[in-house]
C-alpha cells in the first residue's frame, strides 16, 4: 500500500477520537457490533449505579511525534501504590493498543507507533482524599517523510523571490531600492 501522507493519518486518528468519548462505548447504549473499549476506568460498571470515575485522555501531534495526555482523578491512597507507574504505563499501552485498532479498521493500514521513553506524570492534591493525575507519553509515528521535527531548524534557504523583495529595501531613511527615485519636497 502507498505511504500514507501526514494529513491522513492525522485526519484518521482524529476521526477516531471524534468518537471517543463518555458512553460512546457502553453495550447499553449501542449496537452490539459498535462496542468499543478503551480501557479506561470510566467504562467499568454502571453509570447510574456505580460511583464515577473522571478520567480521559487525548491526543495532539508534533512534527513526526503523537503525543498522549492522559488525566484522572484518583483517591489519595492510590498514591502510595508501589505499582502506580506500572499502571499509568498499562494504561497508554491500552490506549495504543486501541488507537491502532481502530485505525486499522479505518484504513485497512497499520499505524506503527514507537515509543520515546517512559510516561511523565504529574499529581496534585484537590483535596485531602482526592487527587489529579496528569501523565503524558510520546511516540513516533512510522512510515512519515518529509516531516521535519519540532525544534531542528529549518532549510535557511530562501526563496528567490522572497529574497529579491527583501533586498529591494525598507522603512528606513535611505531604502536600498534602486528601483524607485526619491522625491525630495
Amino acid at each position: 500500500m502507498a505511504t500514507m501522507t501526514v494529513m491522513n493519518i492525522i485526519d484518521e486518528i482524529s476521526n477516531i477520537m471524534a468518537k471517543v468519548y463518555d458512553g460512546s462505548g457502553d453495550p447499553r447504549f449501542v449496537e452490539k457490533d459498535k462496542e468499543k473499549t478503551v480501557g479506561l476506568k470510566r467504562e467499568r460498571g454502571c453509570a447510574i449505579k456505580d460511583s464515577r470515575v473522571v478520567d480521559g485522555f487525548k491526543v495532539r501531534f508534533a512534527g513526526p511525534k503523537m503525543i498522549i495526555t492522559y488525566q484522572s482523578e484518583m483517591p489519595i491512597s492510590s498514591v502510595h501504590n508501589l505499582k502506580l507507574k506500572d499502571e499509568i504505563e498499562q494504561m497508554f499501552a491500552d490506549i495504543v493498543k486501541f488507537l491502532k485498532k481502530e485505525y486499522r479498521i479505518a484504513t485497512k493500514a497499520s499505524l506503527s507507533l514507537k515509543e520515546d521513553g517512559e510516561a511523565v506524570a504529574s499529581l496534585q492534591n484537590m483535596s485531602k482524599i482526592r487527587t489529579w493525575l496528569q501523565a503524558h507519553k510520546t511516540y513516533t509515528i512510522g512510515g512519515l517523510k518529509d516531516v521535519v521535527a519540532t525544534g531542528e531548524p529549518s532549510n535557511p534557504e530562501l526563496e528567490k523571490g522572497f529574497k529579491s523583495f527583501l533586498e529591494l529595501g525598507g522603512f528606513g531613511t535611505d531604502p536600498k531600492n534602486k528601483h524607485q527615485k526619491r522625491k525630495n519636497a
